[in-house]
């Protein structure tokens, strides 16, 4: 079980990583005006706050396993 439980955390923690690098991304091309042609400002704007959203939820899940792994020891 110790097993899966640094997999999760790992998991979770990689996830984390990834979705900052997308927000500050996200940043960089409100500001530049590259959110497409395909879609409006508006449209990206709700992609990005979804991208934030996304970004609290792994936390909480992170923090969940991390809860988790200090109980189990």
């Amino acid at each position: 079980m110790s097993a899966i439980h640094q997999r999760a955390s790992d998991k979770a923690f990689a996830k984390i990583e990834m979705l900052g690098f997308q927000i500050r991304r996200d940043v960089v091309d409100l500001e530049c005006g590259y959110y497409g042609g395909d879609i409006s400002r508006e449209q990206f704007v709700l992609v990005a706050e979804g991208n934030k959203t996304e970004l609290k939820v792994w936390q909480y899940i992170a923090e969940l396993i991390e809860k988790s792994n200090k109980i189990q020891q």
